[in-house]
Formats: C-alpha cells, sequence, structure tokens
C-alpha cells in the first residue's frame, strides 16, 4: 500500500508525520471519507467543498489547490491499482509545539490512504442491523458545529463504545434536547405512512454525501420527504428504518434497543432506495 503524504508517497510501514503535529497531538485537522467505484469517487467534487468548508471553520489553511486534491486522489486511487475501494483524506494542523497555538504551527500535513474496505458484513444488508440508544449525547451544535468534519472523533468513538459492549455495530445519538441526531458513523432514515422523514441539520448532524444523494434520489422517483425533528418513538413506530454514510453506502435497521422495526426486515422502500443508490454510483 502507497500513502500520500504531502506530494510524496510512502508505504504504508513509513508513512508518517512528527509527533508534534497538532493533529496527532490534539486532533487539530479535518477529513474526508469517500468511496470510489470503477476508479472514479463518488461526488468528489462534493467531498473536496465539505472539506474546504471544514478547514475554513477551524482556520485552516490547505495547502494545494482543491483541483490539485483531486488530482493527487485519483492519482492515490491508480497507485494503489483500486478501483472499488474507500478513500481517507486528511488535512492536519501540522508541526507546532506542545501549546494549543495553532499560529505556531507550520507545514499542514495532506495525507490520503486508499484501501479496500467493507464496513459491515454482506449479511446484514441483506438482514439488517439491530442498533442501540447511546448514553453519549452528540456535542451541542452551539459548542461546535457539526459541519466540521474534524480530526477529533472522541465523541463518536465513545458512542461506539457503547454499541459494542450491547453486541452491535452501531449506535443511535440523541442531542441535548433528546432528539435523534444521527448514529456513531452513519445519518439515519425512516419511512413511516408513506414519507421518507430523516432529522435536519438542526438536530446537530453531519449532513453526509450519501445522505444528500439519498434524499436527492428520493425526490426524483417521487417520494415525500420531510427534514425535521425526531424522537426514538418515531424510529420505534417506523415502517422501515436505514442508516447512510460514504462507507456503509444505505444499510437497513431492523431493530432499535431490541424493539423491532417494522416487519423485522428490511422494507421495499429501503431496498429500492439502495438498488436506486447502487445505480447512480455507477454514473459518478
Amino acid at each position: 500500500m502507497k500513502i500520500y503524504i504531502s506530494g510524496e508517497y510512502f508505504e504504508k510501514s513509513e508513512a508518517k508525520v512528527s509527533v508534534f503535529d497538532h493533529g496527532f497531538l490534539y486532533g487539530d485537522g479535518v477529513f474526508e471519507g469517500m468511496r470510489a467505484y470503477g476508479g472514479k469517487v463518488f461526488r468528489l467534487h462534493d467531498h473536496i467543498e465539505r472539506l474546504w468548508e471544514s478547514a475554513k471553520g477551524i482556520a485552516l489553511d490547505i495547502p494545494i489547490a482543491a483541483a490539485e486534491m483531486e488530482k493527487a486522489i485519483n492519482e492515490t486511487l491508480d497507485v494503489n491499482g483500486i478501483k472499488d475501494g474507500y478513500i481517507r483524506l486528511i488535512v492536519t494542523r501540522g508541526e507546532g509545539t506542545l501549546g494549543l497555538d495553532h499560529y505556531l504551527c507550520r507545514d499542514p500535513q495532506v495525507i490520503i490512504i486508499a484501501d479496500k474496505l467493507a464496513l459491515y458484513p454482506h449479511e446484514l444488508y441483506e438482514n439488517g442491523l439491530e442498533i442501540v440508544t447511546a448514553s453519549t449525547i452528540r456535542i451541542n451544535p452551539s459548542m461546535l458545529s457539526p459541519q466540521v468534519k474534524s480530526m477529533n472523533y472522541l465523541n463518536n468513538i465513545l458512542a461506539k463504545i457503547e454499541a459494542y459492549k450491547a453486541g452491535c455495530v452501531e449506535v443511535l445519538m440523541l442531542n441535548s434536547r433528546g432528539e435523534v441526531a444521527e448514529c456513531s458513523g452513519d445519518n439515519i432514515f425512516i419511512y413511516k405512512r408513506g414519507v421518507l422523514h430523516t432529522p435536519s441539520p438542526e438536530a446537530g448532524i453531519l449532513e453526509g454525501i450519501t445522505r444528500r444523494a439519498v434524499l436527492e434520489i428520493a425526490i426524483k422517483t417521487g417520494l415525500k420527504v420531510k427534514e425535521s425533528p425526531m424522537t426514538r418513538h418515531d424510529i420505534f413506530t417506523a415502517d422501515e428504518c436505514f442508516l447512510t454514510g460514504s462507507a456503509a453506502e444505505l444499510i437497513p435497521v431492523v431493530k432499535l434497543d431490541s424493539r423491532i422495526i417494522g416487519t423485522g426486515k428490511p422494507g421495499e422502500i429501503t431496498k429500492k432506495l439502495l438498488k436506486l443508490f447502487q445505480e447512480e454510483t455507477k454514473k459518478s
């Protein structure tokens, strides 16, 4: 595996950054997770646009232009011979001191990792996920904008730990108002009484690229879509439920907190949207 670091390629064992890099010391940086299909990155421009927005949100200057970044991503796929896989793009604050002062940091590092990825086993796409609700609350948007996809993912990690301790691979996170926000790494949707629902950005969610794609697909197919506050009751009483994310793509959920959702099997709308999403990825 060849890792791209600021214009050069290194073997995995040789890919390193300084221990004084504030990305390592404090999680001070931003990242994107993307999927490639047939050698092309799905909605690459959207990911690059969000990366730049995240960087601007934390006053981080990305050291290369957007066009150069896109070229580097595609080259990293080619160098590693990957047609269908996952790309992790990282921009760190760069090497600094043991203090928090960002202005003392220099040489922000651009890192691109391309690899194969199977986030969930195939049978979970066939049979659906069982998830639980985390006691870890999603960070309040007034404290840190959820639109900043930062390297500091401790909030999500703590929730993920709860998932594994409960024997699940994903976990539902609520916001400080007790409303449904998102899962530790995915956005959430429900289908109920002919309407596709998902929490609105005000709930404290990261507006996922796959989430946006699914909303667009649903609207094109004539489905009624609603972005609004959602509670666990809405999920318990939904006809169908599924998650979306760049790594997960679109995966059904059949149980929340041991309570069966709908029929307890992936629903027809979920299956239809998954099929249409997969068709959409072939156009990228």
